[in-house]
C-alpha cells in the first residue's frame, strides 16, 4: 500500500501533537520551497521550511521574504 504525501504529514503532524496544515497553507510551503530551491540550491528548500518553523512565521509572510530574497 501506497501512503501518500498529505496522509503522511497527518499521520506525522499527530505524532508531533500538532495540526496537519491545511490545503492552502500546503501550497503556500510548497511555493516557498519551490522559491528557495530555485533561487539556489535544493537544499535550501526543506531547510527554508524549517526556518519559517523556527521563526514562528505564518507561510504567507515566509513566502513574500523568500520572493524578496531571491535574486
Amino acid at each position: 500500500m501506497t501512503t501518500t504525501g498529505t496522509d503522511w504529514i497527518r499521520a506525522f503532524a499527530e505524532q508531533l501533537g500538532v495540526d496537519a496544515p491545511d490545503a492552502t497553507t500546503i501550497d503556500t510551503l510548497l511555493d516557498l520551497a519551490g522559491v528557495a530551491a530555485h533561487a539556489s540550491e535544493r537544499l535550501a528548500a526543506p531547510l527554508a521550511c524549517w526556518l519559517v518553523g523556527r521563526a514562528g512565521l505564518a507561510p504567507d509572510e515566509a513566502l513574500r521574504l523568500a520572493r524578496a530574497t531571491a535574486p
